[in-house]
């Protein structure tokens, strides 16, 4: 019994958050587009998502976005081991994009706005030691859905951000929330993706696809190589446009005069 009330208070959990997050706070975007998109993007992110997704994505010509919390820099997580400063210049000069994932990966229900908007920034800060030049245009929240005040600091501060939700966008877009398509959430079932695919073509949409390692034995948080070479492929011949999640924005708004 005091099981099942624990599990039940963490649905209602976690609802909360996730409505509160979606209706407030937000930057809503009319998307007049008149082709699909689609982005692939990496959280944390592992060295694996560099060295093995980056290598699969180049195949195909296409470019991703990398979040990165720069405080993991080089430390194991579940995920693998995190990138080097190596790592972040190979992905600016492979054309990629860099995204801030804050420095602290900081949990985004759990962590106030204010220390949230500090990680932010200190975030930047880190890059600019590491990489002279350099910015974040878009971010990714961190382990959970933002709070509403939390979403309304980052519109100061980036293009837009990225949340989850398991679908694509469309129609009108929160600019402050992103819905994302985690690939590991269905990565023993390619179908569900190719069907995500199809019905963000239809809807001319913007699908992010978002994971974190890939390589042979995946944790939790990542995928195989075979996996996501699939997806890859489908997102090839579907006829969207692939690019990182801030030229796909700029290409969205461009569209829009």
């Amino acid at each position: 019994m005091e099981i099942l009330f624990v599990i039940t208070a963490t649905r209602m959990r976690n609802r909360y958050r996730r409505f509160m997050a979606r209706r407030f706070g937000r930057r809503m975007y009319a998307m007049h587009n008149k082709e699909p998109f689609i982005s692939f993007s990496f959280d944390d992110f592992p060295v694996s998502a560099v060295a093995v997704g980056g290598a699969i994505l180049k195949r195909y010509g296409f470019a991703a976005t990398y979040y990165a919390s720069l405080g993991l820099m080089g430390r194991d997580a579940p995920a693998g081991r995190i990138f080097s400063a190596g790592d972040l210049k190979k992905v600016l000069a492979d054309g990629h994009e860099l995204g801030c994932h804050t420095f602290a990966h900081c949990h985004a229900w759990e962590t106030k706005a204010s220390v949230f908007e500090e990680s932010v920034l200190e975030n930047r800060r880190a890059l600019e030691k590491v990489l002279s030049g350099a910015s974040f245009k878009t971010m990714s929240y961190p382990i959970n859905c933002p709070r509403p005040e939390t979403k309304r600091r980052m519109d100061k501060h980036f293009a837009c951000c990225r949340g989850g939700g398991q679908t694509f966008n469309a129609g009108r877009a929160d600019l402050n929330h992103l819905n994302a398509y985690f690939l590991e959430q269905s990565r023993h079932d390619p179908s569900a993706v190719k069907k995500m695919i199809e019905r963000n073509c239809r809807a001319y949409g913007w699908l992010i696809f978002a994971t974190h390692d890939v390589c042979e034995t995946p944790s939790p948080f990542g995928c195989t190589p075979v996996f996501f070479e699939e997806v890859v492929q489908c997102a090839a011949l579907c006829g969207a446009r692939v690019l990182p999640v801030g030229a796909a924005w700029e290409a969205i708004r461009g569209s829009q005069g």
